[in-house]
Formats: C-alpha cells, sequence, structure tokens
C-alpha cells in the first residue's frame, strides 16, 4: 500500500507539472503601430481617447498588446522612415493620426492593414475605392464633413449680424480643402458675405495671413483643414486676438489654446472608434471588407475669456447651443 500510495504522489506531482505548463502558456502580445506627423503632446487628448476605446475591447498595453508610438514632431521628410521601422517591427496593424502619415505607411507596406483615425478625404487621397467598399489594406475613419463649413459662417452671423467681409484660412494642399471651400463661397453667397482667400502653404505664412486680413478689413476668420492651424494652434490664437478678429477653426485644440470658437467634428471621437477597426483586424478582418466610416459625433465650444479679450459679446442662444463653455 505505501508504494501504491508513493506511485500516486509522483503521477500527481508530473500532472500537475504538466497541465499548469499547458494551461498557462503565454498569451500572444499583438504589436500595434501609431504614426503621427506631430508631438504626443499635441494630439495627447487623442491618443488617450485611442487607448481608451482599446481598453473597452480588453486589451491592455504590456500584456496582451504593445503600442510601437513614432511620431515625426512636424518634421514631414522623417514619416517614410517612421513607417518602416514600423514595418521592420512586424506590426500587425498600424494606425495614423492623419493624411500624410497614412500616405507613408501605404507606400512602405502594401499588405500590413492600416486603420485610418482621421482622414480627411479617403477617396481623393487614393488610399480606398470608395467608403463602403475600400478594397485594399486601408480602412478606418474620416472627418469629411465639408457642409460644416458654411454653418460656421452662420454661426459667425449669428453673433455679428452685420458681418460682411470673412478672411478665409487654409491650406490649399490639404486634403478635403478644396470641398470645404466650395461649400464656404455657398453659404457665403447666400448670406452676402464677401471672402478673402488666404493660402497659408508654410507656418511662417500664418503671421503674413493675419496682417493680410486685417489690411482687407475682415470682421472674422473662418480657419480651414491645415497642418500648421495643429501644430502652431497657440500662435494662431494670439494672433486672432491681437488683430481683434473672431476667429472660428475645426479644431478643439484650437479653443484650448485661447481660440475664439470652434464647430467641428470631435476627432477625439474619431479615435476612439479607431479602436474598433483595430479590434476586428486583430480578430481576423480585413481591412478591405470594413467600410470607412463618417464622423458621427460633432462639437461647439466657445471661449468667452477669448471673446472678452476681443471686446465680443456672444448672444445667450447661441451660447445655449454651446456643448461646452469656457470661462
Amino acid at each position: 500500500m505505501k508504494k501504491i500510495f508513493i506511485r500516486l504522489v509522483l503521477s500527481a506531482m508530473l500532472l500537475a507539472l504538466c497541465f499548469p505548463a499547458q494551461a498557462q502558456q503565454p498569451t500572444k502580445i499583438l504589436r500595434i503601430g501609431f504614426l503621427g506627423v506631430t508631438s504626443p503632446s499635441t494630439i495627447s487628448a487623442r491618443i488617450e481617447a485611442f487607448r481608451q476605446g482599446l481598453r473597452e475591447f480588453g486589451y491592455v498595453e504590456g500584456k496582451n498588446i504593445v503600442i510601437e508610438y513614432r511620431y515625426a514632431e512636424g518634421k514631414l521628410d522623417r514619416l517614410p522612415a517612421l513607417a518602416a521601422e514600423l514595418v521592420h517591427l512586424k506590426a500587425d496593424v498600424i494606425v495614423t493620426a492623419s493624411s500624410t502619415p497614412t500616405r507613408a505607411a501605404k507606400e512602405v507596406s502594401p499588405r500590413i492593414p492600416i486603420v485610418m483615425a482621421n482622414d480627411s478625404d479617403p477617396v481623393g487621397n487614393g488610399f480606398v475605392a470608395s467608403l463602403a467598399r475600400p478594397g485594399g489594406n486601408i480602412t478606418g475613419l474620416t472627418n469629411l464633413a465639408p457642409e460644416i463649413s458654411g454653418k460656421r459662417l452662420e454661426l459667425l452671423k449669428e453673433i455679428n449680424p452685420k458681418l460682411s467681409r470673412v478672411a478665409v484660412m487654409g491650406t490649399s494642399t490639404n486634403p478635403g480643402n478644396a470641398q470645404a471651400l466650395r461649400e464656404v463661397e455657398l453659404a457665403a453667397g447666400a448670406l452676402g458675405m464677401k471672402l478673402q482667400n488666404l493660402d497659408v502653404l508654410d507656418s511662417k505664412d500664418i503671421e503674413t495671413a493675419f496682417r493680410a486680413a486685417s489690411k482687407g478689413r475682415a470682421d472674422v476668420v473662418l480657419l480651414l483643414g491645415s497642418p500648421f492651424f495643429l501644430s502652431h494652434r497657440t500662435q494662431v490664437a494670439d494672433l486672432a486676438i491681437k488683430s481683434r478678429l473672431p476667429a472660428i477653426s475645426n479644431l478643439t485644440e484650437f479653443v484650448e489654446a485661447g481660440g475664439l470658437m470652434i464647430y467641428g467634428v470631435s476627432v477625439t471621437d474619431l479615435f476612439r472608434r479607431a479602436a474598433t477597426y483595430v479590434d476586428k483586424i486583430l480578430k481576423g478582418a480585413k481591412p478591405a471588407d470594413l467600410p470607412v466610416e463618417q464622423p458621427k459625433k460633432f462639437e461647439f465650444i466657445i471661449n468667452l475669456k477669448a471673446a472678452k479679450q476681443i471686446g465680443l459679446t456672444i448672444p445667450p442662444n447661441v451660447l445655449a447651443r454651446a456643448d461646452k463653455v469656457i470661462k
């Protein structure tokens, strides 16, 4: 009996050593690449929204995923090399923060799935065949909503009924800019406004554009999409106040930097929803089969401090419609 007991104990020990080894096989760590054109501090809220989205699907950094962040710090010529690094690291999927990083990732690898978190015109950029059927290795979300530009003019008109001259600042080479400008021109015609188009092709052009707006006797400034307005948002906000020109943008970061007002797509919501695409792709879905989503959430934020600095009174009916009022 003693020998039988010893044998049973030894068998149990061997089984105990064997089964946990099988049950505790390490979970595969999935690798997500993140490619941005600006600095991490510039888009920190967007990054956190993306990470929050991943957590909602059960992904935890260091536990079952690792995120390789690469930022060009505003130096566009660095993007191809940074994209190549993510390919070399064998990223399972690459998330891009805007159009320029998407193009860099696409040129480096036509195979690794790419999720656009915030693209202005995926079809126009040649990233997808159509929003409904992307057809390649790229899918994700677009901020394309050109009709919003016209609505911004309507908001400005409510604040200043005597408004007649509008300085429109944007970057003509920025994808989606042409569509937005057409909407502005249509709205301006209906509202009896005159437009002054000012092309900002470099960050050095920002100050020149504001001088031109003042010289042209603009009543307000309408900011269209531009990579420079995000990176230099504090400068833009300061110049608007210095020029005593009400300015409205599509970037939440602009009003947080001291700008007067924003009305546009909630980009943080786009980044949070980008996690949905990452989850589907990591579970086996192909980008070609995942339709590109358009904006679902919009934001209207007013900065009363900025309004006071330029001597502007915001009507109560406009304030009541704001999602957020900064005091």
